[in-house]
């Protein structure tokens, strides 16, 4: 049973073993120049001034990058899915079609709400 998983297990190696290799060299190799400005906290390109909380500020930027993350996140649901349709039959399929359903209907409530303006 374990030689079944051999292959996933030699890929996951293999991947750890890189990722440990592209950091290790990345920390060797990389310029390393530390300064003020370098190490200044940044906020979506925008020098942050004053404290945060004095003010009001705006967070559209968050809410479009939460809601590319859920939708994104959702539609990976559909890969699986889209492999196993013959053998899921006509239920799986509805059942499907409900959950874009209810996706477009979150889309176009977003999109009505304004959480889709850029400006």
């Amino acid at each position: 049973m374990l030689m079944t998983y051999l292959p996933v297990l030699i890929i996951v190696g293999f991947v750890f073993a890189l990722s440990v290799t592209v950091l290790f060299v990345n920390s060797i190799v990389s310029p390393k120049n530390p300064f003020k400005e370098k190490l200044s906290p940044w906020e979506c390109g925008m020098e942050p001034i004053g404290n945060a909380s004095a003010g009001h500020f705006r967070i559209h930027f968050f809410i479009i990058a939460i809601l590319f993350i859920v939708f994104d996140v959702e539609t990976l649901f559909l890969f699986p899915w889209a492999v196993v349709l013959k053998n899921l039959g006509a239920f799986a399929f509805v059942e499907m079609f409900i959950f874009m359903a209810i996706l477009v209907i979150g889309l176009i409530y977003a999109w009505k709400k304004g959480a889709l303006e850029w400006v």
